[in-house]
C-alpha cells in the first residue's frame, strides 16, 4: 500500500502547480481539513510522492514546465510505490480529448481552473474515500494471503512429521535397517533429478513431482507394521509359505494409504505416489515381481526410482538374512538387473550417480 493517513491522522494532500499564486489559494483551502504539501516544481513532486508520509491524493496541474503533467503521472503510476496514489488533474483546459488522455494515464478526475471550492472538496473527499476503502482491501487481503501461507507451512509441517513417524514406526519392527527409510528418500530424490532431463522422463519429473516423491518415498514399507515378528525377523532365508506372507506387505501399505485417503476426503498427490511406491516397489522390468507382475512402462515411474534405491540400500547395508555387501559389489549386481529387475534408464541413472 502506498503510505498516507492512519485512521488517526488527517490524509495528506501533494499539489502541484507552477502558479505560485494557484497553488496557495489551494492550499489554503485544504490546510484546515488535510496535511498540505505542496510544490512547483515537478520533479520535487515526484520526491515529495515517495517521501514519508506519503501523500493519500495528489492534485497535479497539467500544463507546467517539463516534466509536464502527463509525464508525471505516467511515472507515477509506473512506479510501484505511487502507483495507488489518486492523481487529480488541476487544468483550465476543455478539451475532453485531453482529458481523455489523463484518465488513460490513471488519473481519477479532473478540477477545472479556476477551482470552485466547494466542488473541489467534495471530489477530493469521494476519491480520499475510494483510496481508503481501497487500502483497507489490499491490506486485508494481504493479511489473509499471509494467514494461508502460514497454515498452509503448518500443515505441510504436520504432514512431514505425520509421515515421518508412520515411516519410524514401521522402521522399529526390524531395528538392523539403520537410516533406510532416509536414505532411500534421498536415493529417489538424486535419481529423480538426474532423470529430469532424460526424453522419457522430462515430461513428469518437474520440480513439484520431485518434491511429492521425496515427501511420499519413506512409506514405501509402511506394511512391514502388519507382518507377524517370526517372518520379518526371521535370520534365515524365508520358506515359501513366509515368502507369500512377507510379499503381503505392499498391499497392506497401499490399502492403508487409501483408507487414509478416504478418511480425509483427498487425493492428495503425495499420497496417491505414496500408494503408487507402497504397492509397485517390488515389481521389476521384466514383469516377474509382484504383486500384480507389472512389466514396463506399466510399472509407475515412483516405483521404478524407488525398486533402485531399495535394492541397492538393502544390498549395502546389514539384514537379518545377510552381511552388508561393499559399495562395489552391489554396483555390479545392480548391473546385472539392468533390463531385467530395473528400468534401463533408471539403472543408467544409477550408475552414472
Amino acid at each position: 500500500m502506498a503510505g498516507g493517513s492512519t485512521g488517526s491522522e488527517r490524509a495528506g494532500i501533494l499539489i502541484v502547480d507552477d502558479n505560485p499564486d494557484l497553488l496557495e489559494l489551494v492550499a489554503a483551502l485544504l490546510r484546515p481539513h488535510y496535511r498540505v504539501l505542496a510544490t512547483t516544481k515537478g520533479h520535487d513532486a515526484l520526491r515529495l510522492a515517495c517521501a514519508e508520509p506519503q501523500p493519500d491524493l495528489i492534485l497535479l496541474d497539467v500544463m507546467m514546465p517539463e516534466p509536464g503533467g502527463f509525464a508525471i503521472c505516467r511515472q507515477l503510476k509506473a512506479d510501484l510505490r505511487t502507483r495507488d496514489i489518486p492523481v487529480i488533474f488541476l487544468t483550465a483546459l476543455d478539451n475532453p480529448s485531453d482529458e481523455q488522455a489523463g484518465i488513460e494515464l490513471g488519473a481519477v478526475d479532473y478540477l477545472t481552473k479556476p477551482v470552485s471550492p466547494a466542488v473541489a472538496l467534495a471530489r477530493i473527499r469521494a476519491q480520499l474515500q475510494l483510496k481508503a476503502s481501497a487500502d483497507f482491501l489490499r491490506d486485508h487481503n494481504a493479511f489473509l494471503e499471509q494467514e494461508v501461507e502460514r497454515r498452509t507451512q503448518e500443515v505441510l509441517a504436520v504432514q512431514d512429521v505425520t509421515i515421518r513417524t508412520l515411516a519410524a514406526l514401521a522402521e522399529t519392527r526390524d531395528n538392523e535397517t539403520g537410516n533406510h527409510i532416509r536414505r532411500t528418500q534421498h536415493y529417489v530424490r538424486c535419481l529423480a533429478e538426474h532423470l529430469r532431463r532424460h526424453p522419457r522422463f522430462e515430461a513428469q519429473l518437474d520440480a513439484r513431482t520431485i518434491e511429492l516423491l521425496f515427501k511420499s518415498a519413506p512409506l514405501h514399507d509402511i506394511g512391514k507394521i502388519g507382518i507377524p515378528d517370526r517372518i520379518l525377523l526371521k535370520p534365515g532365508r524365508l520358506t515359501a509359505d513366509e515368502f507369500e506372507v512377507m510379499k503381503t506387505h505392499v498391499t497392506l501399505g497401499r490399502d492403508a494409504i487409501r483408507q487414509t485417503q478416504l478418511e480425509l476426503g483427498t487425493h492428495a498427490d503425495f499420497l496417491q505416489f505414496a500408494a503408487e511406491i507402497a504397492q509397485s516397489h517390488h515389481e521389476k522390468w521384466d514383469g516377474s515381481g509382484y504383486p500384480e507382475g507389472l512389466a514396463g512402462d506399466a510399472i509407475p515411474l515412483s516405483a521404478r526410482l524407488m525398486a533402485v534405491a531399495d535394492v541397492y540400500d538393502a544390498l549395502i547395508n546389514r539384514r537379518v538374512y545377510k552381511p552388508p555387501f561393499p559399495h562395489l559389489q552391489a554396483v555390479a549386481i545392480m548391473r546385472e538387473g539392468r533390463g531385467s529387475h530395473f528400468d534401463p534408464d533408471v539403472l543408467d541413472a544409477f550408475l552414472a550417480l
